[in-house]
């Protein structure tokens, strides 16, 4: 069960062992892009060219019919990565073996759906991805195993890649232990949990009153989707890519003053410092590097962004 280019790599390695896959379920096909057209899921693209079979139900409570399906398929183990909906107790109940969840972080802490993003936007050092057995609360059941990887600067976009491989990896090599009955089962620290909702549009607006570090943490985990950004001359500005600057703008001057342009990007006034912004998108334009965009156009110095 699973959705988005996360869940891809677990249902390859699946398959790869030579585990039988009688299902697989994924969200209903979604109207995507300028046309909206109706658009298959990444998972669900992967399990057709796999030749394997496929339900995917507009919801899961009291849905009869899907239920009906997933008895039917009489599974062992039911394996869950970024599926997007929370099971109820009556598919839970299903499988022997239990069902069994590849999450984006180092349980307890990041329950929710956007662990991968809040853990860069809060600054975290480490990150990684746990296995656990579901329970009935969200993301709450008893941790199997879990393994880390440093976040440094890397974006979002850059760990949903590396940590989708881990939670396969770690999926295959902890299989035959939950197949035996021997998986380790550890209990979560309630106090240290902590949760990752949803992140927003409005969550990208830069705020300049931070410093550069907080800025740059929220553009690699805005990136790719929904970006950072800010308004330049009444105009949106996405930031896909920021580092510190080495300047500091003059006393008195607005946070979010523009206080240098050059071949390293937009240098913008925040708190304790500066920001420049080395990677930018306008409206209907793609993204570029900033210096690129430069050559064409000109911000005045002393501009106030946001």
């Amino acid at each position: 069960m699973g959705t988005p280019d996360f869940a891809v790599p677990a249902l390859e390695a699946l398959a790869a062992a030579g585990c039988e896959i009688p299902l697989v379920v994924t969200k209903a096909d979604a109207r995507q892009g300028r046309g909206k057209k109706l658009q298959m899921c990444p998972v669900k693209e992967k399990a057709l060219e796999l030749g394997l079979s496929v339900i995917s139900p507009e919801k899961l409570r009291g849905n009869a019919e899907a239920l009906e399906s997933i008895r039917s398929a009489a599974p062992d183990l039911i394996v869950v990565a970024a599926y997007g909906k929370i099971l109820p107790k009556s598919i839970l109940d299903v499988p022997p073996l239990g069902c069994v969840n590849i999450h984006g972080s180092l349980l307890p802490k990041y329950r929710g759906a956007a662990p991968i993003q809040r853990a860069v936007i809060n600054g975290e050092t480490e990150t990684g991805v746990t296995l656990m057995y579901m329970a009935e609360e969200m993301d709450a059941g008893d941790i199997i195993a879990s393994e880390a990887t440093p976040v440094g600067e890397k974006t979002s976009a850059e760990l949903f890649e590396e940590l989708s491989h881990m939670g396969a990896e770690l999926l295959i090599r902890m299989l035959p232990y939950i197949e035996n009955g021997t998986a380790p089962r550890t209990p979560q620290d309630e106090s240290k949990v902590c949760f990752a909702p949803m992140v927003s549009k409005e969550e990208g607006a830069i705020d300049f009153s931070k410093d550069a570090a907080s800025i740059c943490a929220l553009v690699r985990g805005m990136n790719s989707w929904p970006s950072a950004w800010t308004v330049l001359e009444g105009q949106v500005m996405k930031v896909h890519a920021a580092r510190p600057g080495d300047g500091s703008a003059a006393d008195g001057t607005p946070f979010g003053s523009v206080i240098k342009t050059d071949k390293t990007g937009i240098q913008v006034s925040c708190r304790g410092g500066s920001v420049v912004f080395t990677r930018i998108q306008l409206p209907g334009k793609k993204a570029m590097d900033a210096s690129a965009w430069l050559l064409g156009n000109k911000i005045e110095i002393g501009t106030v962004l946001g």
